[in-house]
């Protein structure tokens, strides 16, 4: 069983305007097979946290600590996070000209692996996945997310997670910008994923729609940088029901 465990994380960034706090004490632990969902208000620290756990050099942790099975991952360079078991699933995929998916996949299953995949077994896969994912299989041959849309791109993400199978996977908002039918299909990648490999889950969305596909354990409720409530699925959806308003002063800038 994986255990991603973070204690009391404080995290700045720096601006044009001088050093800003951005995580102010976070607390959390996510196992195999658990789905924890992070909703909060824009600006609340959700997206900061999962950049920090996957080790984005923009953002700075000034005190606290990330482990996963007690190694600490703060030490870790950003490759040695993946091969640990670490993934995250990027709110904003970026284009990687001249590099085609087909290359990217089979290349990043080597460098986590060690050695290579054989080709017959790595091609179904693949395929397999692709045609779960409603891909078409040309994509194979374009070059990453180049031209993708959205729902594209996010469809890329949860084929990557499910051929690389990490430990823990971080969601950062995988639901913006897809439709209902995309957004039913990458849940089921999810699904799958957890199925079949124990997966835990972070799952950072501002929705409860996604919420409907993948089922919560546990919802955190992260405003001002830490997490200031924590319940099951009924938290979620009153949420949906009354919004931040009671941890958000009336006056407070939006976001803040």
């Amino acid at each position: 069983m994986a255990v991603l465990e973070i204690r009391d994380l404080h995290v700045t960034v720096d601006t044009d305007e001088g050093t800003i706090p951005i995580l102010n004490g976070v607390n959390l632990t996510v196992k195999s097979g658990e789905t924890h969902a992070i909703m909060g208000p824009n600006g609340s620290g959700k997206s900061t946290l999962a950049s920090t756990i996957a080790g984005h050099p923009k953002y700075s942790v000034t005190s606290g600590s990330i482990s996963l099975d007690g190694e600490d991952v703060l030490e870790m360079a950003v490759d040695e996070r993946a091969r640990a078991g670490l993934f995250l699933a990027m709110q904003y995929p970026v284009e990687i000209p001249g590099v085609t998916v087909t290359n990217f996949l089979r290349t990043a299953k080597t460098a986590l692996d060690g050695e290579a995949p054989a080709i017959r077994t790595w091609t179904k896969d693949v395929k397999e996945g692709m045609k779960n994912l409603r891909m078409d299989p040309k994509f194979a041959q374009r070059n990453v997310n180049e031209g993708f849309s959205g729902g594209e791109k996010k469809r890329h993400e949860i084929l990557q997670l499910e051929l690389l199978k990490p430990q823990i996977a971080i969601l950062d908002e995988t639901d913006s910008g897809l439709d209902v039918d995309a957004l039913k299909v990458v849940s089921e990648g999810v699904n799958r994923a957890k199925e079949s490999t124990g997966l835990g889950a972070l799952l950072i969305t501002h929705y409860t729609r996604i919420l409907r596909y993948i089922q919560p354990d546990f919802v955190h409720v992260m405003v001002g940088g830490k997490v200031v409530e924590e319940g099951g699925p009924e938290l979620a959806e009153r949420l949906e029901a009354e919004g931040y308003a009671g941890y958000v002063p009336d006056d407070a800038p939006i976001e803040a």
